[in-house]
């Protein structure tokens, strides 16, 4: 309730903001707009006239101080001048592309980021941050693409992206993607200036919609289960994704990043199994020799390919296996423009195996599933550690506490494509004769970086990477041109610090 009013007071006094803005002129583009005098933060004065003109502004955070307290007086003002007011800064520029404003400063030639060239073709590489309008906190997991290709990436979960495009792309729309939100697209010209911003609405469902209309979960989930065969491709495809697991353990880091391709054999379960190539890869750790030997992940790759569950369908999604569970419809929301029914389940009371619980997310007109997000029932987790653990360390008692899973899909072509898998594992470590425990956090995570349809080629023997051993110990050389123009999930600030103190010779 407290966030909700705090919520309410925040819309309230942008409202309040917007109310006191009022173009003197029809016009946008060098014409003037009249105010009274207003005050507050950056990011509140600059929101008050985005909202008022319909204008959404695109700026580097590190370049303008959100927080900064300022007030722009009573009187009339071009965007620019307001912009230069508000912020307090007259090197200030802008430029304008439909209802989107970039504001920039000039970047000296040298400071400019340069191109990337492989096989003769020039790439660009975009970056930036994706938060909610309102509350300002960062969107994790938005898919980043442009318009119409299946290349792209997924903001981190500090909300960070960097797209990596042929330029012949360049005059493309960057599109922005995330359930409850509403689908945003910027021309890749206005993100080539540094690392913006861009802020995206929460989507808003009609009322009437979400308490008249009743969706029974049996029915619909059924259908989703019928219709697999037309959602998701029947014809093998290859996935070119950015694979990474880490184990954070004592404020220490061991981190795995890769490039990966996989070949998957498309929906008919009669066909051989999903194949994984590696590409490229690199290893990064600041953990002590006797913190290393704590936990390893086995098997993450083969855990990315089963989290295509709409292929390897876990028991929540099998007809005999539902009903060990209770589903319940419990909202609408949307994801590209497209309605979405939200249907959460748990385990029955009178099962006492360790089973799950979570939310589906599946489209209201073709019943694909596009997002499942659910982890092992906390309340039966200790039954489930056998199959976290695969070895029992002799000093330490390793006690799970949560292990939770997230998979998306996107649509290319007519067909649903794995768009990205993340699965956290968290423990306790407790040293035995100790009474005091260390939380242990393994990760793992993949995002579909090129989804290629055409010309589609299965793995020599001698190629194929094994699935279902320890990632963290494949021998591998390192690249120092190493990720070249592949696309990646962009470092957490932590990770970062780290890698920037890695000697990689």
């Amino acid at each position: 309730m407290k966030k909700q009013l705090t919520r309410l007071v925040m819309l309230t006094a942008i409202s309040l903001f917007a109310a006191s803005i009022s173009f003197a002129q029809s016009g946008i583009d060098g014409e003037k707009f009249r105010t009274r005098q207003i005050r507050g933060s950056t990011y509140d004065l600059l929101n008050s006239i985005s909202t008022k003109t319909g204008l959404m502004f695109i700026y580097d955070s590190k370049l303008i101080d959100n927080k900064r307290r300022s007030k722009l007086d009573a009187g009339e003002y071009t965007i620019e001048e307001a912009v230069k007011s508000i912020t307090g800064n007259s090197q200030l520029k802008i430029k304008r592309d439909g209802n989107h404003i970039l504001v920039f400063k000039e970047m000296a030639p040298e400071k400019r980021p340069e191109d990337i060239l492989y096989n003769g073709e020039r790439f660009i590489q975009i970056e930036g941050r994706v938060t909610d309008r309102h509350s300002g906190e960062p969107i994790m997991f938005v898919t980043v693409n442009p318009e119409g290709c299946s290349i792209g990436t997924v903001t981190n979960q500090e909300g960070q992206f960097r797209l990596t495009i042929p330029d012949s792309l360049s005059e493309r729309a960057i599109s922005f993607s995330s359930m409850g939100y509403e689908k945003r697209k910027i021309s890749a010209s206005l993100l080539t200036q540094g690392g913006a911003t861009i802020e995206m609405m929460q989507s808003v469902i009609p009322l009437q919609e979400v308490i008249i209309k009743v969706i029974d979960p049996a029915t619909v989930l059924s259908e989703a289960l019928r219709r697999r065969g037309a959602n998701y491709s029947p014809s093998p495809i290859n996935i070119t994704g950015f694979f990474r697991e880490g184990t954070e353990f004592k404020g220490n880091l061991s981190l795995s990043e890769a490039v990966i391709k996989i070949y998957k054999t498309g929906f008919s379960p009669t066909l051989t199994t999903d194949q994984v190539k590696l590409l490229k890869m690199r290893k990064i750790t600041n953990m002590e020799g006797r913190d290393t030997i704590v936990a390893k992940l086995r098997s993450s790759l083969n855990a990315v390919l089963l989290l295509d569950i709409m292929k390897h369908p876990p028991d929540f999604l099998e007809r005999v296996g539902m009903n060990y569970y209770n589903f319940t419809h419990t909202g609408v929301t949307e994801i590209d423009e497209r309605r979405v029914y939200i249907f959460s389940f748990v385990q029955r009371d009178e099962i006492v195996e360790a089973l799950f619980k979570g939310d589906l997310y599946i489209d209201a007109e073709n019943s694909a599933l596009v997002k499942a997000v659910f982890e092992v029932n906390p309340n039966h987790i200790r039954k489930f550690s056998d199959n976290l653990i695969v070895k029992r360390s002799k000093t330490h008692e390793v006690i799970p506490v949560k292990a939770s899973y997230e998979v998306s899909y996107k649509q290319f072509r007519g067909y649903y494509h794995i768009s990205h898998v993340r699965g956290d594992l968290n423990f306790k470590i407790r040293k035995k004769g100790r009474l005091f425990t260390s939380p242990l956090h393994l990760w793992f995570e993949m995002a579909n970086c090129r989804t290629d349809t055409e010309n589609v080629e299965r793995f020599l023997s001698d190629e194929r990477l094994s699935t279902r051993d320890i990632f963290s110990d494949v021998q591998f050389t390192y690249d120092p041109n190493f990720w070249e123009h592949f696309n990646i999930i962009i470092p957490e600030k932590k990770i970062e610090e780290i890698i920037r103190e890695y000697n990689f010779r």
